[in-house]
């Protein structure tokens, strides 16, 4: 239902979200570049590179593009998150498990108390954010909504071309916010409606996945935004 063109209800609030954040993202990308889209700006930016180049040891994709991927680690800024997990009943082989750490390091970090470590998360390109939302998306709708079969991370064709990228990132995002919408509210409440391998998804009522999900597309297309205004305001300040 809809009151005065705001939706009511769980779903409607969180697909309203949704497609406010959507149509924000796709007005402040529009025009990108591939410059823009593989702009590094400082050395070590993780992006996507041919398959022969890449210089991370889990670099994933099934064609000649792979999206950078480090060794398994937890850095000091997702202490927070592994705390959540923990705190709702996941078990620390569990939360070892969606981290591709060892037992030994979530314990270690569950007990962390003295000062934050430095934080390593690496710097990315908007390629790299815009491919890593790619994929969870794309594994999101196939674990959800398709056969449940296929490995996220062979899901995205990756490319150097900014504007490929996107049509075909637009389409996977319309396709699952149309599943989404069709999502009773018996099946928002269903454990492990989401089954996607990477996380706690299946641990987790469906409401919450879709919340995630949206806390994920907002605050990735929020640092691409930043990183589009950054890169005008350094060749600008260069002309200068």
């Amino acid at each position: 239902m809809e009151t005065e063109g705001a939706r009511t209800g769980r779903l409607g609030l969180l697909l309203d979200q949704f497609d406010h954040a959507r149509e924000m993202a796709q007005v402040r990308l529009t025009g990108l570049s591939d410059e823009e889209y593989l702009w590094e700006p400082v050395p070590g930016c993780w992006s996507i590179r041919r398959r022969g180049e890449a210089t991370t040891p889990r670099a994933f994709g099934p064609g000649e593009w792979v999206l950078d991927l480090g060794a398994p680690d937890i850095p000091a800024s997702e202490y927070a998150e592994v705390a959540r997990q923990s705190a709702g009943g996941m078990t620390a082989a569990k939360i070892a498990d969606d981290w591709s750490v060892s037992v030994e390091r979530v314990e270690q970090i569950l007990a962390h108390t003295g000062e934050p470590e430095p934080d390593e998360a690496p710097v990315t390109t908007i390629a790299w954010r815009l491919g890593h939302l790619h994929f969870g998306f794309a594994g999101g709708w196939e674990w959800t909504f398709g056969e449940r079969r296929q490995e996220p991370k062979l899901l995205v064709d990756f490319t150097p071309s900014a504007a490929l990228a996107l049509d075909r990132f637009w389409a996977l995002i319309d396709r699952w916010r149309d599943s989404v919408a069709a999502v009773t509210d018996e099946q928002l409440d269903t454990v492990g409606f989401s089954q996607y391998p990477y996380g706690s998804h299946p641990d987790d009522p469906f409401i919450d996945v879709l919340s995630g999900a949206n806390l994920e597309f907002i605050h990735h297309m929020a640092e691409i935004a930043l990183l589009r205004d950054l890169r005008r305001a350094r060749f600008t300040a260069q002309r200068g």
